[in-house]
């Protein structure tokens, strides 16, 4: 990945802190992109120490305010002429519903709009740097829903933390097929994947049953953020997958999602609405 310039999402910790790390460690520059605080600045410093300080740099931005995902992608712009590798990663889980300054509700702004808008805003850049590949984390949580509530994406009207985070993830797989539909011909890649279920922070702010649930969950096949690191690394750097689109993976290899990630009428929807949801307000 020598000369490799790469874009990590949500990599203050766990998952995206490790396969930032992993992949500068192959030779690439990765450029992550954290909300900030304490422990962002922390992980920017232990990798410019443990790497080199020309190795990785860090963008500040709130990747569920769109505002802040279009800012963050400018400065990108402004300072880097190629981008070989985006890895959207960031996301969350949160116990009660919360609305975004765009009015919408953060589980789906932060896991599935803010991919869609920043890669939009580096598509571009993408293209013009090709072969490069669009790496997006989803989960096998995505299997928890039965489709797409199109009638209710916000969760006005029935809110539950593990329906708003599943439909999010299903929602990646979603977009990742049809981006890799419409990327055809462009030398430009888009594969989801399941990194495990990993032994991070995640949830951390769950209560009652939702945290209960959780903690009966944690013994089981709980693996560290190295080894959920290994699927989005390989998707980014393997040879084996050039020129490999739309598919899903967990644990390196191709995987079958649930049929209502597998719907293409509604992938196609889904960017229909995700568009109208991410236009700037004139």
């Amino acid at each position: 990945m020598t000369g490799k310039t790469i874009v990590v999402t949500g990599a203050s910790s766990g998952v995206g802190q490790a396969t930032a790390r992993e992949l500068a460690l192959l030779g690439a520059r990765v450029v992550m992109i954290n909300r900030g605080g304490p422990k962002a600045d922390a992980t920017l410093k232990e990798l410019q120490k443990a790497l080199g300080p020309d190795r990785v740099e860090m963008l500040t931005g709130d990747l569920s305010s769109q505002t802040s995902v279009r800012e963050v992608a400018a400065k990108f712009l402004e300072s880097h002429d190629r981008l070989d590798v985006l890895v959207n990663n960031a996301g969350m889980i949160f116990p009660s519903r919360e609305v975004t300054f765009d009015g919408l509700e953060r589980t789906f702004a932060l896991n599935h709009l803010g991919y869609f808008l920043l890669t939009e805003l580096l598509l571009d850049l993408l293209k013009k740097s090709a072969p490069a590949r669009i790496v997006n984390v989803a989960s096998e949580a995505h299997r928890m829903v039965k489709g797409m509530n199109f009638d209710d994406l916000q969760s006005a009207k029935s809110y539950h933390p593990w329906n708003a985070y599943g439909q999010s993830k299903l929602a990646n797989i979603l977009f990742t097929r049809e981006l890799a539909r419409r990327l055809e011909g462009t030398g430009v890649t888009a594969n989801s994947l399941h990194p495990g279920f990993v032994s991070t922070g995640f949830g951390r702010d769950l209560t009652g049953m939702h945290r209960f649930v959780l903690g009966l969950l944690r013994p089981f096949a709980m693996i560290s953020p190295q080894q959920g690191a290994r699927t989005p690394v390989y998707l980014a750097s393997s040879p084996q997958v050039e020129g490999l689109s739309g598919r899903y993976y967990i644990k390196r290899r191709p995987a079958s999602p649930s049929p209502a990630a597998r719907d293409d009428a509604a992938a196609r929807r889904l960017w229909e609405v995700s568009v109208q949801l991410t236009r700037p307000i004139v």
